[in-house]
């Protein structure tokens, strides 16, 4: 019985892969935050052009985000007992992923 040889082919040099990126701090992540809030909040109040949602960077308290609405809005993102308020707090810090961020709510006088 004759064995069959088989040779193996001349191997082409592969195309390099691009130098890794550098790594960027995760702190730059309170904008996408600051938007979402602001989606969700407008999609619950009277006057979605009056929300605006600003950013702050604390000093080790993480991020605090400053929703202004209208006054006849506020009560609806309060919510009863402020469950509506603690389940937007909730969902913004789920997207957060365990960054600090606060989520404070006021009317446009800044009450």
């Amino acid at each position: 019985m004759e064995m069959l040889r088989i040779r193996a082919l001349p191997r082409s040099p592969l195309p390099r892969s691009p130098p890794p990126k550098p790594v960027t701090p995760r702190r730059p992540m309170a904008r996408p935050l600051a938007e979402a809030l602001e989606h969700l909040v407008s999609g619950i109040v009277d006057h979605p052009d009056d929300v605006t949602v600003r950013e702050k960077q604390g000093r080790g308290r993480g991020t605090l985000l400053k929703v202004t609405v209208h006054p006849e809005d506020l009560g609806r993102v309060i919510g009863r007992a402020g469950r509506t308020a603690k389940s937007l707090r909730t969902v913004i810090n789920a997207i957060a992923g365990g960054r600090g961020v606060r989520v404070d709510f006021v009317d446009v006088n800044g009450r």
